[in-house]
């Protein structure tokens, strides 16, 4: 990296590419990029000192083409005029995974794998390392709410990454310690079918040197890496981390006693509601036991864990009025995230907005969407957020909605909804999805904050 003084960034808005932007700007580099869309995000890497625009403009990407290192992500067009311009000028273009690789190499790689839970088990992975005083310096797939950010730094040798399956993006990691949450049929556009997703996870595991910890029952063993293996569950006695003793307060927080192959951290109180949680906290302390840490910084730091953004997060909380926002967008997730808010909020009316991600994952599981979704009261459907794709013909939203069972269930337009929620009564809301749909957190909270 000694050869760059600027990093430039086409992309730069993305979760992933937005914690480099700001691991590279820490580092004293001139970092700018471009983005299609302004966000929050955005938002706060321009307060912090990067520039970023929103138009495609080749003509705004630094001239010194031998001092700039352009980073992107696979979700950028290749006809982008930019993308063009750095292809055709012999600029050094490398992909966000490539990058990772790079900053991790040579320290105590710490990655959370899978095809859902990665994003919350990573951040409470990077807070229990932060809130015992180890330290690590941290790449996160959401906003971490005890810290404001997807980046952590730190002169700790442990680096927390979130080893994304995306484009096969995680086998530029070779991880010291890792957990694989889930491999679950996804992203099809890219691996065709669930044999090339299982094989991709077992390749990843093949590239870690310590210790692999697989949720219970996924098919990784010892045939698939030279690294020891173990499993976790949130209650199975048989896996090698795993819960005694779980319960719920009456506002859904769980206590437990977690139970590893060293004895047991009793009285384990989670920082965040739902069951969910539980097995999360025990996949992140399976990694911090495997660090070395100390079981008792362990328990506490549990404790004092805040959540992610958009990961069952809570935006109004009272009896008869409660707000959550989540990410989820696979119908494993909206399943088990529709599963833990029956356990933070019994028998009240859950009324869930979602909206899909992508013409092909709406494709693909439709069925099991229309399964997770038919667990709520009530359904507001929306039209389909395609990020980066185009329309497929045949393919909306009805393919999921003529099959939910719920209850009660409606489809809307993105543009209706606020409308059509100021007279919908309402006892627990949950917005789910991956898109666009973020944008109406504060509208709603505000709106049902007048309510009380």
């Amino acid at each position: 990296m000694a050869d760059y003084s600027h990093i430039y960034l086409i992309g730069i808005g993305g979760i992933g590419m937005s914690a480099i932007a700001r691991y590279y700007r820490f580092k004293g580099y001139e970092v700018s990029g471009y983005d299609k869309t302004p966000s929050d995000l955005t938002a706060e890497l321009q307060k912090e000192g990067i520039s970023i625009h929103f138009e495609d403009r080749p003509d705004l990407i630094p001239e010194d083409v031998g001092g700039t290192l352009v980073i992107y992500t696979p979700a950028i067009p290749e006809s982008l005029g930019e993308m063009v311009k750095v292809r055709e000028n012999g600029y050094k273009l490398l992909k966000r995974s490539r990058i990772l690789g790079e900053i991790t190499r040579g320290k105590r790689c710490l990655a959370v794998a899978g095809t859902h839970g990665k994003t919350t088990t990573s951040t409470l992975t990077a807070h229990i390392l932060t809130d015992s005083g180890v330290g690590c310096t941290a790449f996160l797939g959401g906003i971490s709410k005890n810290y404001g950010t997807n980046l952590l730094m730190s002169h700790s040798d442990a680096v927390v990454a979130e080893a994304d399956e995306f484009d096969r993006s995680f086998l530029q990691l070779y991880p010291e310690v890792a957990v694989i949450t889930a491999i679950d049929a996804d992203h099809l556009d890219i691996y065709g079918d669930i044999s090339h997703v299982r094989q991709a996870f077992k390749d990843f595991a093949s590239q870690v040197s310590g210790r692999v910890i697989a949720k219970y029952g996924i098919d990784i063993n010892a045939e698939d890496t030279g690294a020891e293996v173990l499993t976790y569950h949130l209650d199975n006695p048989e896996a090698d981390f795993h819960s005694e003793n779980a319960s719920p307060d009456n506002l859904g927080y769980f206590s437990f006693d977690l139970v590893y192959p060293g004895g047991v951290i009793r009285d384990v109180k989670c920082g965040v509601p739902g069951w969910v949680n539980v097995e999360n906290s025990i996949a992140a302390a399976a990694i911090c036991l495997s660090y070395g840490l100390e079981p008792e910084a362990i328990r506490k730091a549990i404790g004092t864990f805040s959540g992610v953004r958009r990961r069952l997060d809570l935006h109004l909380n009272t009896p008869g009025l409660s707000y959550i926002d989540d990410y989820a967008h696979h119908p494993k997730e909206l399943a088990t995230a529709i599963s833990s808010m029956r356990d933070i909020f019994p028998g009240r009316k859950i009324t869930a907005v979602f909206q899909p991600h992508l013409y092909t994952r709406t494709r693909d599981f439709a069925e099991g969407f229309a399964e997770a979704l038919s667990g709520v009261d009530k359904l507001i459907l929306l039209d389909i957020y395609p990020a980066r794709e185009e329309p497929i013909p045949g393919v909306d939203s009805g393919i999921i909605f003529d099959k939910v069972t719920a209850p009660e269930k409606v489809m809307l337009r993105r543009e209706e909804l606020m409308e059509y929620l100021e007279t919908e009564p309402l006892d627990v809301l949950v917005t789910f999805g991956a898109g666009n749909i973020d944008r109406f957190v504060e509208p709603i909270t505000k709106m049902l904050e007048a309510r009380l």
